[in-house]
């Protein structure tokens, strides 16, 4: 399992198609934005970075079209036939109770 940190928040990397991903172009990328998201998929058209946001279905802020169990519909639809792509996966932190 490989972790990486990106503004602040720690991810773990599920998915790297073609070991595609290059961590240095993400975080010139990834702005604050993604920070709400559960998964960010990265896919490269044209040698371009694109980025997109999903949720856990438990997540409130989760919609069809951001909701992780589609990420491979989201892939066949609109990334570019054999893209490479990447998966990263927020690694929550468990808040420590300090009573």
């Amino acid at each position: 399992m490989k972790i990486i940190t990106i503004n602040d928040v720690e991810y773990e990397i599920t998915k790297d198609e073609n070991n595609s991903l290059n961590i240095e172009g993400l975080k010139n990328k990834c702005t604050d934005y993604f920070v709400k998201f559960d998964y960010i998929l990265g896919d490269y058209a044209y040698n371009n970075l694109r980025l997109k946001g999903f949720f856990n279905e438990s997540n409130p802020n989760c919609k069809t079209i951001n909701n992780i169990k589609y990420i491979e519909d989201y892939i066949k639809n609109y990334c570019a036939y054999g893209a490479n792509y990447f998966v990263l996966k927020k690694i929550k932190k468990e808040v420590k109770s300090t009573l």
